[in-house]
């Protein structure tokens, strides 16, 4: 062992749109905080980020903003990500230590462009390596499934920026389909219902709240309700308003459809052998999305397949994706290419 061995650490990442999850080799999870950064408009210096960052959210002066460098699964905005993936880094290295070897998880659909973005952000934040996963890859294997086996696996990871569906077998990413409706277009469909059924305006952290308590994807045994402070945009002062579940699943229900059509066409575009397997051992849900009560049931409804939702499905890709780091060697085969220019 040298002396890089003893000042250096090897981390995973899971660079969410929502939040970021950081797995350190020999420890386990020991970062999983909200991928939101505070900083000076004037400066460009970050103030808070994480927890800290999301406190402050909506309630900002003009000096200070308050942004999401990820959308959409990937970064957004090059120099904020650098910062924040910079910060979370030293956060989780106490000391002198410096990060090796980085394995970080990305949506499947990310272009060369993206994929060259995270590497450089990566790479300047200190690391001397960095590797790309695939999430629903990485999701599968910190689900526990074999993906070296000759058996098929669907998984669809429902994140915050994209929703990732993918058969895998053999190691590799049999069929794809990524798009980019998740649980931020949730809360941004919550935020819609309530400026046109009760003219009130509500942040998307409320928006969060309210799917997080009383949305779903299928009717609820007993149908709750809650309790919604915003702003009246008729009168223009503070109003407290209540509303259902089933008003909230009405909101949610077009992007649930097409979470749920995304899933049809990839099982339309699967191989019958693996499509039997399928059948056999059912689809697996992971990410945040994946809480949503009864979308289980929902997507088992619409295609006739068992559905399970993942034990801990938010923290399943920093999982996998710490297996990976821990033996390298091994998962070398599930990597995403680095393709040069």
């Amino acid at each position: 062992m040298g002396l890089l061995d003893f000042i250096s650490t090897d981390i995973a990442m899971d660079l969410g749109t929502a939040n970021t999850l950081i797995y350190v080799k020999g420890k386990g999870i020991v970062l999983n905080e909200p991928s939101i950064v505070s900083f000076d408009r004037n400066t460009k210096k970050i103030i808070a980020i994480g927890n800290k960052a999301k406190e402050m959210q909506g309630k900002e002066h003009k000096e200070i903003r308050v942004t999401r460098p990820m959308r959409d699964g990937v970064i957004a905005d090059f120099e904020i990500a650098e910062g924040m993936i910079r910060a979370f880094i030293k956060r989780v290295n106490s000391g002198m230590m410096t990060s090796r070897r980085i394995v970080v998880a990305v949506p499947s659909g990310v272009t060369e462009v993206e994929k060259r973005a995270v590497r450089d952000s990566a790479e300047h934040a200190g690391a001397k390596e960095v590797h790309l996963v695939a999430e629903p890859m990485a999701a599968a294997i910190g689900i526990g499934i074999d993906v070296d086996a000759p058996v098929g696996s669907m998984i669809i990871d429902i994140g915050g920026g994209t929703t990732e569906i993918a058969v895998i077998a053999l190691s590799g990413i049999v069929n794809e389909e990524s798009i980019r409706i998740a649980g931020d277009e949730m809360n941004y469909a919550i935020q819609q219902f309530f400026k046109r059924s009760h003219n009130l305006l509500i942040g998307e952290k409320t928006a969060e709240a309210i799917k997080c308590e009383v949305g779903s994807a299928v009717p609820l045994k007993e149908e709750l309700t809650i309790k919604v402070k915003g702003r009246d945009l008729v009168g223009g002062v503070p109003k407290t308003t209540e509303v259902s579940s089933v008003e909230i699943r009405e909101a949610l229900n077009e992007a649930v459809t097409q979470i749920v059509d995304a899933v049809r066409q990839s099982l339309e575009r699967t191989p019958p052998e693996l499509s039997a397997d399928i059948l056999d051992h059912g689809v697996m849900l992971s990410g945040g999305g994946a809480l949503l009560k009864g979308l289980d049931e929902r997507i088992r409804m619409e295609t006739n397949l068992p559905v399970h939702v993942a034990e801990d499905p938010l923290t399943a890709v920093v999982r996998g994706a710490g297996k990976i780091i821990d033996n390298l060697n091994h998962y070398s085969r599930v990597l995403i290419r680095n393709r040069r220019y």
